[in-house]
């Protein structure tokens, strides 16, 4: 299907997905935790198995089941796979601990991991705006985190940071790797083996606790697994219409929707000390994003330049 949209309007159509995919992957960690008796691994793997039909009725529609998840490097996928299976198993296990707004404001910190594990792993440079952004989130991290890890602080909560935490890194590991396989493989084949991959590992957990779920709790999992795999097609569907840069200051609504739903739902008030350090980690990335838009516009001037001087 062929887009009609203006230059001018396809972003709005892909910030109005943005918003909307990060939305619906706010309502489904509402799901997760309003199932909070259903072990983390359990709930990973309602998470994961049903958002493969969702996935695979839109690969249908598209006309694109079979070269959408085509493939030619499995071995890619399986660790992309694992490390944001991981990310997403302690997710999962942090909203059992922490209210719901404080778990969203400590995963903000992915992009700021991400810079450094690229510096790491991919050899990209820190310069000085980085170096910034990335001391910035890491100090709205401490600010949120260090109420639970002080002296006093209850054990549980303590334990529930830092695995939160252990996510987001492990998300931002996840990420580099996608970054890595960018150009080789379709978003599609990313979004579908990673959700098969989920699957699998999620098992292995079984012999760990699960419970047979009564039937409310079965319908917010089936219906977390749903919602994650609209969200997951509503995410990938932006990024058709507006570039990544544009796109991303927008994941910060998930927030204001973190709040909403946790004030409404859970009760949850979040306290000054955690907005303010989360207002650290948005700016950060912010700052993030800013940075990298202008070294894709410099980069894309100099290609013209060369081209240029080629003809």
């Amino acid at each position: 299907m062929e887009r009609t949209d203006t230059p001018d309007q396809a972003p709005s159509w892909g910030i109005t997905l943005m918003v909307l995919a990060v939305t619906v992957f706010t309502v489904m960690s509402a799901f997760i935790k309003a199932a909070d008796r259903v072990p983390a691994g359990e709930a990973m793997f309602f998470r994961a198995f049903f958002t493969l039909p969702v996935i695979a009725i839109w690969l249908v529609w598209r006309g694109d089941l079979m070269t959408g998840i085509r493939t030619d490097s499995l071995r890619s996928h399986a660790v992309r796979g694992i490390a944001g299976s991981c990310a997403m198993g302690l997710g999962f296990a942090g909203l059992k601990y922490l209210p719901l707004p404080e778990v969203t404001a400590i995963r903000f910190v992915t992009p700021v991991v991400m810079l450094i594990l690229a510096a790491l792993l991919l050899g990209e440079r820190l310069r000085m705006v980085r170096i910034s952004a990335v001391t910035v989130g890491l100090v709205g991290v401490v600010i949120i985190v260090w109420p639970r890890l002080s002296a006093g602080s209850d054990s549980a909560e303590a334990f529930g940071a830092m695995i939160v935490l252990g996510s987001a890194c492990l998300a931002a590991l996840a990420q580099v790797f996608v970054k890595s396989m960018a150009g080789r493989e379709s978003t599609a084949a990313i979004v579908f083996y990673f959700a098969l991959t989920a699957t699998v590992l999620s098992l292995v957990t079984l012999p760990f606790g699960w419970v047979w779920p009564t039937w409310p709790e079965a319908a917010l999992l089936v219906g977390a697994g749903v919602v994650g795999g609209i969200g997951q097609i509503l995410l990938t569907s932006s990024y058709r219409f507006a570039e990544a840069g544009v796109l991303a200051p927008f994941t910060y609504v998930s927030m204001l929707w973190s709040i909403i739903i946790g004030y409404v739902w859970f009760l949850e008030i979040p306290t000054p000390q955690m907005l303010f350090g989360a207002g650290l980690i948005i700016m950060a990335g912010v700052i993030i994003v800013y940075r990298e838009r202008q070294l894709g516009t410099q980069k894309t001037a100099r290609r013209k330049v060369e081209a240029k001087g080629i003809q």
